[in-house]
């Protein structure tokens, strides 16, 4: 037989055995499969498909049970009481205990495992202190009664908590750790049966997941591919059904020819760009970074730059949080002629006269997106204050290293999706002790505002944080472009994508017609 239809047909014959498979556009490569570790959105994604909370979601983006059949919440919110699936298992078929929720926090929340996202479970008793090694993680407030029971004490009411327990961080983990996270047993409705980096990550159907019956997918393959221009190719190619994004300035072309299978939708993140606080020249320089940020016109960069409905952001906390009302930075309401006149002023005074440029760097992951952004907002920079701005571009696990380590960086991509809907998840991000703080911010003021807020409820709780984003944007660690939406290309084969805020689609609802065409 020659060869190239040997290949052709052994392709066929395998997708053949799949069975029902959904294909998948990931965005980057995910920077670890360690629920301790991941930090950026393509390695949670994987992790919500293979693995399961307390909570979890359902196809609409809503908190609904996961590992937990039931719950109960005394105390004016502060004791949470779970009672456990019978029917919840480990993908090897172990029963999962609430000792494995106990082991998993514990770890989370140990000085030696440096979780990227434990200060999520910030609320609970003793954990930041466990955080800080000043107590031992044993101390932490949950425990396990029996087997099928857990209680969770958190130190002040958190309206948010049951998000949080639908978080990678808050994830069981069996009592047998492999050294290799993507080889640990799991307990979502998938689970990993191939990896090969950078080209594809294939999930196949849990058979012990306590709803496996009502799993329509046999497989997902995930394809990471960073270049959303890539991606699209690959999409009207026929080799993905669902896109992660879609690239810049195409949004509406793709409205005009591709309109049924265009899904563009509210969002609760937030784009920015970080200053690096603890390297020159941004530190103990606030004028510099004020300039910087009154020089960019946001406008443009969401109309015509990202180009899909974003819109221009003056804060960190984007809309749609409720009652809060975000806090824009001082300047935001002026035009944008009159911002650029002040940008002038502020950058003079902060050290930079006529013909004395800076000289800084942007460094952003690769991406087509990422970089029209950069070119943008350094072309706004040398035209408003003279700025020479080297973009770096580099690969994403890099990247975070990068940013984590704060050793080259000056100005970087940067953002956030909320991990739950409310105005800490974004604010949460500038405490001076959290492990996420790329930006180096520390302010008393700040934190102490942050700390109030914890003990605060209703009307009171949302003025403490107000009043912390308003010192946050006085004090400009970082630089607000625009707010996120979701952006996919979905096949009309597929069924079950439902739009919802959170932007959460879980393989596990999806179906698709025509699996193998």
């Amino acid at each position: 037989m020659n060869k190239r239809y040997l290949i052709l047909f052994t392709i066929m014959f395998s997708h053949a055995l799949l069975g029902a498979t959904l294909h998948r556009g990931l965005g980057p490569e995910p920077d670890s499969l360690d629920i301790h570790q991941a930090q950026g959105l393509p390695a949670i994604q994987i992790l919500r498909e293979i693995r399961e909370g307390l909570t979890s979601f359902d196809a609409a983006g809503n908190i609904i049970p996961g590992v937990a059949a039931s719950w109960k919440i005394d105390e004016e919110g502060r004791l949470y009481r779970f009672k456990l699936r019978n029917n919840a298992r480990w993908s090897n078929g172990d029963t999962v205990t609430a000792e494995d929720f106990v082991r998993a926090w514990q770890r989370a929340l140990s000085p030696a495992t440096l979780a990227r996202t434990a200060s999520l479970l910030a609320p609970v008793v003793n954990a930041q202190e466990a955080m800080v090694g000043t107590t031992e993680p044993a101390d932490i407030g949950i425990r396990a009664p029996s087997s099928d029971t857990l209680e969770i004490r958190l130190d002040t009411a958190t309206p948010w908590f049951l998000e949080v327990l639908a978080h990678p961080v808050s994830y069981p983990l069996h009592a047998d750790i492999p050294d290799q996270p993507s080889q640990a047993v799991v307990n979502g409705a998938f689970m990993i049966d191939q990896l090969t980096m950078h080209a594809l990550i294939r999930l196949k159907k849990n058979p012990e997941f306590h709803a496996a019956e009502s799993v329509s997918l046999d497989t997902v393959d995930y394809l990471p591919i960073e270049d959303p221009s890539s991606e699209l190719s690959r999409y009207r190619a026929g080799e993905l059904e669902i896109t992660e994004t879609i690239p810049a300035g195409r949004h509406d072309w793709l409205e005009t020819y591709l309109p049924d299978e265009l899904q563009v939708n509210p969002y609760i993140g937030s784009f920015w760009l970080g200053l690096n606080l603890k390297r020159e020249p941004f530190a103990g320089n606030p004028k510099l970074r004020r300039a910087l940020s009154l020089a960019v016109d946001r406008r443009i960069i969401a109309r015509l730059v990202v180009g899909a409905g974003e819109l221009p952001a003056w804060s960190i906390v984007p809309p749609r949080m409720g009652r809060y009302q975000p806090q824009a930075f001082e300047g935001s309401d002026l035009e944008q002629q009159s911002r650029e006149m002040e940008a002038k002023r502020l950058y003079r005074e902060a050290g930079y006269p006529s013909g004395t440029p800076l000289n800084i760097e942007l460094r952003y992951n690769t991406s087509s997106q990422h970089r029209k952004i950069a070119l943008a907002v350094s072309s706004m920079w040398r035209q408003v204050l003279g700025v020479n701005t080297d973009l770096v571009n580099e690969e994403w696990k890099v990247f975070v290293n990068s940013r984590r380590q704060g050793t080259l960086t000056q100005v970087f991509r940067g953002g956030w999706i909320a991990d739950y809907a409310d105005p800490t998840s974004f604010l949460d991000l500038f405490r001076s002790n959290n492990e996420l703080n790329t930006t180096f911010y520390a302010n008393e003021s700040f934190d102490r505002l942050m700390d109030q807020a914890m003990v605060l409820e209703g009307s009171e709780r949302i003025e403490r944080l107000q009043r912390a984003e308003t010192q946050l944007m006085k004090d400009m660690p970082v630089i607000p472009l625009y707010f996120y939406v979701s952006r996919h290309m979905v096949k009309s084969t597929v069924t079950g994508f439902e739009p919802n805020v959170r932007d959460i689609h879980l393989s596990r609802y999806l179906e698709v017609e025509n699996p193998n065409p």
